[in-house]
């Protein structure tokens, strides 16, 4: 029995579901269609008739069957690194199997991240710890507490950093840095006009040391405080918060712990006794430019929360040293 010359249009129904190449499947030059007999039944084509493929000559061209593509074997599967709920920043190979199904892959073909050992929770438990444990320094060594608090929140950063484990600043797009930049004047600038004079005695109480012989209690010079405020702590807090707390943690919680952190840093220094509403006020805003900051570095990268942090603390704690 040989196929029919004419069979049936290939999209009738009765030739069954798309293909594996989402294509209507071609009738079979095995078998014999419905109405021709058994469905079942081989087709033997006559040596006389048939090419070396064993297929009737009198085929139409359109209707040969055709070669499959080569399938894929290989597939990738990335979870994006600026992904906050992603949950951890990797990528993981996968083989597609004979039945379609993704299938592990080979241990020496993982993708998976250097292990550093450096676990931020660690370095943020070690670093509020020193801070707590250095507030007897004030007010005679405050700077000095200051110093070594960020140092310790910057070791981890920066070992973090060397180390591979945190998001890298790299060619950083204008537009970017330029919101850093606006959102930094959008939160600080409101504060500094309704809060001026507030400001300043936070600016005073918080930057200040004994200086002398007799350790009279002074004001730091305008210079150290402008590099704490645009190199010292921008850097330590970037870094660790932004850069490698906030990797695999939302926003809000990255936020909530650097406020938690700068109020362990800075209320010691306020005199909540003698200053409870400058305490209750500097805490409220420290919340917020925190969630600022947080919120940057997801909107627009590290780099623009970075800037974003140094315009903030010249507009609210370096302006006022002036009397503004």
């Amino acid at each position: 029995m040989v196929a029919p010359p004419n069979p049936p249009h290939p999209d009738d129904p009765r030739y069954g579901e798309q293909g594996y190449d989402d294509t209507p499947d071609l009738p079979r030059y095995d078998r014999v269609p419905p109405q021709y007999g058994d469905y079942d039944d081989p087709v033997v084509p006559d040596e006389d008739t048939a090419d070396h493929n064993g297929l009737p000559i009198d085929v139409p061209p359109e209707l040969m069957p055709r070669t499959p593509p080569a399938p894929y074997t290989r597939a990738r599967r990335r979870v994006d690194p600026n992904s906050l709920d992603a949950g951890a920043e990797f990528n993981a190979a996968a083989v597609i199997g004979d039945d379609g199904e993704l299938d592990d892959a080979d241990e020496n073909e993982r993708m998976i991240p250097r292990a550093t050992g450096n676990d931020p929770t660690f370095g943020f438990l070690v670093a509020l710890a020193l801070s707590i444990g250095l507030t007897p320094l004030i007010p005679a060594n405050a700077d000095l507490r200051l110093t070594l608090s960020w140092m310790a929140l910057a070791f981890f950063g920066v070992l973090a950093w060397l180390l591979g484990s945190t998001t890298r600043i790299g060619e950083e797009e204008p537009e970017n840095l330029a919101w850093g930049f606006i959102f930094g004047l959008i939160v600080a600038v409101p504060m500094l006009l309704i809060g001026g004079q507030t400001l300043t005695t936070t600016v005073q109480l918080i930057f200040r040391t004994g200086i002398g012989a007799e350790g009279q209690i002074l004001p730091l010079s305008r210079g150290v405080v402008l590099a704490m405020l645009v190199f010292v702590m921008p850097l330590a807090e970037t870094l660790f918060f932004r850069g490698v707390m906030q990797v695999n943690r939302p926003f809000w919680m990255v936020g909530i712990l650097a406020t938690v952190w700068s109020m362990v840093l800075f209320v010691p220094a306020l005199d909540v006794g003698t200053y409870p509403l400058v305490a209750v006020i500097i805490s409220v805003a420290l919340l917020t430019i925190n969630l600022f900051y947080s919120y940057v570095r997801q909107r627009n990268g590290l780099a623009a929360a970075w800037i974003c942090q140094i315009i903030v603390n010249i507009v609210l704690l370096f302006v006022p040293i002036f009397g503004l």
